[in-house]
């Protein structure tokens, strides 16, 4: 795991870069430069997205005391709604510590180096889908870090679950790694992991034309039941990302459809006697 102080001075190197590129007018040289250029821009937001994701983790507008009955209300909410217990979904996993531990390297590792290596194939294979798959990220991870100011717990931390800490267990847990990494343990609510994947799912679905790209629907399914297995999120948790991030594409949608709307608008220019009126 990247800790928030390195992932911000990496965006802050690279955004130095981007501009060195950019007034040393070394882009109008040659199509690398310009390629570069872009590549060190698109990063630094890549690595300030996520500094920021790490460093919101310690802030919270309320008081902690509040995340373990916030969690108490989903957990209740959830039988309420009949979605099925995570306490029963974990314990046939619990009987084989392999998959457990794979699960637990699964939740700590593999959500950040998947979401860059979709953006960097976007970037430079599909450059026109990028801006928008970008946006959706931004859009979702800043929504993400205002909501998980109110602190909840996650099934872990819940005694009445009955779940196993799997990553306690086993050793696994990031929340005793120490060495600058400030993660919060009561910032459950709503599921990043679970929101990422659904957002690399819909690019490759809507960007790619293999006929393997519905393949992708596989990622966001199975992180909501790694993080469910792990005790880390209810479903809840999973299905509120996942409004999260429908709602950050009709914004797109809405933006986009309001800016070519006023674009339609503009008043045509009426042609002068003798002149040619060409119609769009």
């Amino acid at each position: 795991m990247l800790p928030w102080q390195y992932a911000l001075a990496a965006a802050c190197g690279l955004v130095i870069v981007a501009a060195m590129i950019r007034a040393g007018k070394l882009a109008g040289r040659s199509a690398s430069w310009a390629l570069w250029g872009g590549v060190a821009w698109e990063s630094a937001l890549l690595f300030g997205l996520y500094g920021l994701w790490q460093f919101a983790g310690s802030f919270t507008v309320m008081g902690k005391s509040g995340a373990l009955p916030r969690a108490q209300w989903l957990w209740d909410a959830e039988r309420v709604l009949y979605l099925p217990s995570e306490t029963a979904v974990q314990k046939p996993f619990l009987a084989h510590p392999l998959l457990v531990q794979a699960c637990n390297l699964y939740y700590d590792v593999l959500h950040f180096p998947l979401l860059g290596a979709c953006l960097i194939w976007l970037y430079a294979r599909h450059r026109t889908s990028y801006p928008r798959i970008r946006t959706t990220v931004a859009l979702f991870t800043g929504i993400s870090l205002l909501i998980q100011l109110i602190p909840v717990a996650p099934p872990r931390l819940l005694p009445s679950t009955g779940m196993v800490d799997t990553a306690v267990r086993y050793g696994q847990s990031v929340y005793s790694w120490g060495g600058g990494f400030d993660a919060d343990e009561f910032s459950a609510m709503p599921s990043v992991h679970v929101g990422w994947a659904l957002i690399v799912a819909i690019a490759v679905i809507t960007v790619s034309r293999s006929r393997w790209r519905w393949l992708a629907v596989a990622y966001p399914m199975l992180t909501l039941l790694v993080v469910v297995v792990t005790a880390n999120h209810f479903w809840l948790d999973g299905i509120a990302a996942a409004l999260l991030v429908v709602l950050a594409l009709v914004v797109q949608r809405a933006t986009g459809g309001l800016r070519s709307g006023k674009s339609s608008e503009e008043p045509q220019v009426r042609p002068v006697r003798g002149e040619i009126s060409v119609r769009s």
